[in-house]
């Protein structure tokens, strides 16, 4: 008899109105064959912005705790959590576990298996090493995505490429290497990197599954999340004033859509893996919706310094540390002292540019994290100043303007669809709260819940696994 195990997809922040959107058009036929053989639900992440992160909810997917409850609120800080996550407690309960790039992790030792941190990690390390050669370079490609030169030297291309041969690249994975190469010496299409790095995460992912046959295993990508941050004006202009050129338009156009499809590929590619014991759970955490706050200053963009060292040391930042930055603008520090942390943070808010401020900074213990408060497109004449000195320099001398204006914002709803191996389909019409993801995902595996989780699981679900289902579907069809 086969062990009951669980696979977790989390696609980040893909969005009920357009997955329905483009199922209905044709476009996704193995997203519609998963949502037509699952339980199918809208998560509520049960907060509002500014506490509606990615980095923040999926916290609260793997926990069952809401943030009010596990506090985390800055992406990297997901290890700082001592509740247990959702393969802790797996593992304590001696079933295998596969963490495929989950983000804001932290985990328990011993662990009984793999888990390989998202590219925003900062404070914890891949499981076992061997994971290492393959998390450096991908950390360090996302992490610099949006320079044109990633600094990624010769022998970190040989032991990555070392790695992938070893564990799973698959031919059309080269094959799709080789157009998106090609397709860039136009100058175009540089965008599409991301759906190459998904492919290649995947083929990591399959090869450790069918190696060590895990019990819960997570994957997790962020791609389509990023296109519709980006390119969701290029979707749908007509909700905004600013509207995209026809060059833009040429390029970004399907943007989002291939994003959605290049997932739908992964989903087809799940369901053969699966076997029958296998429970495949898809969740999104929350969705996104059209961001129309920043068009009265030509739309939000951001901000990052050409050379982070550089800059630092403008700012009078001369001690001993290390610059690590994740999202957007966003950045960590880390010092050897708190005493350097505070200091660093003072020169960092100090800073004016056209007599505002340039950077928001706050310290914890020896770690600041902070960002370029500058959210519109800059004069080429504005200048940084460091007040009460004559030290001063061109804006555009230090940061570059991220390509892009941002056209999608968090919205609290997401999605959840659970296929059992009995591929029975209900769709449940009124949100669940995002909280019930983790108990759920418990009971599917038969590991008891911490009296930390105050949601209940999706009786449904668990009484459909149970043998109860007929009483329970009639409740919610």
């Amino acid at each position: 008899m086969l062990d009951r195990s669980v696979i977790l997809l989390e696609f980040n922040e893909l969005s009920p109105a357009l997955m329905e959107r483009f199922i209905k058009a044709g476009h996704l036929p193995n997203f519609q064959r998963l949502a037509e053989q699952s339980f199918t639900y809208v998560t509520d992440a049960e907060e509002r912005a500014p506490n509606l992160e990615p980095w923040i909810q999926w916290i609260t997917v793997h926990t069952g705790l809401g943030y009010g409850e596990h506090g985390v609120f800055v992406l990297g800080d997901g290890h700082k959590l001592d509740a247990p996550r959702l393969w802790d407690l797996a593992s304590a309960a001696g079933k295998r576990v596969w963490v495929c790039g989950s983000m804001n992790v932290g985990y328990q030792v011993p662990i009984r298996g793999l888990v390989l941190p998202d590219p925003w990690s900062s404070g914890v390390a891949p499981f076992p090493s061997e994971l290492q050669p393959y998390y450096d370079f991908v950390r360090r490609h996302v992490q610099e995505y949006t320079r044109d030169s990633v600094p990624v030297s010769a022998t970190d291309y040989v032991r990555f490429l070392s790695f992938m041969a070893t564990h799973g690249l698959a031919p059309s994975t080269i094959g799709a290497i080789a157009g998106q190469l090609l397709s860039e010496r136009s100058g175009k299409s540089r965008w599409r990197r991301a759906t190459i790095l998904d492919r290649l995460q995947w083929d990591v992912f399959r090869w450790y599954y069918r190696k060590t046959r895990p019990h819960l295993s997570t994957f997790f990508l962020n791609s389509t999340a990023h296109f519709q941050h980006m390119y969701w004006r290029n979707m749908d202009p007509e909700p905004f004033t600013i509207k995209p050129t026809s060059e833009e338009q040429r390029e970004y156009e399907a943007a989002v859509l291939s994003g959605y499809r290049a997932m739908d590929r992964l989903v087809g590619d799940c369901l053969r893996l699966a076997d029958g014991a296998t429970t495949i759970v898809f969740a999104s955490a929350l969705g996104q919706q059209p961001c129309l706050l920043y068009e009265d200053i030509g739309g939000k963009t951001f901000h990052r310094p050409l050379d982070p060292e550089r800059f630092l040391a403008f700012a009078g930042i001369t001690q001993p540390h290390r610059y690590s930055p994740v999202m957007s603008e966003e950045f960590h520090i880390y010092f050897d002292s708190e005493t350097d942390a505070r200091d660093a943070v003072t020169r960092l808010t100090a800073l004016r540019v056209q007599g505002r401020p340039l950077m928001r900074a706050r310290a914890e213990g020896v770690e600041v994290f902070g960002g370029c408060s500058v959210f519109e497109t800059v004069d080429a004449s504005a200048t940084i100043d460091v007040p009460g000195t004559d030290r001063s320099t061109a804006f555009l001398d230090l940061f570059y303007n991220v390509d892009g204006t941002k056209s999608g914002m968090h919205h609290p709803e997401g999605l959840l669809w659970i296929r059992t191996p009995q591929r029975t389909h209900t769709a449940r019409p009124d949100a669940v709260p995002l909280r019930s993801v983790a108990p759920t995902v418990l009971s599917l595996l038969d590991v008891p819940r911490p009296a930390t989780m105050t949601a209940e699981p999706l009786a449904e679900v668990t009484a459909h696994v149970r043998g109860g289902g007929a009483q329970a579907l009639g409740r919610v069809a």
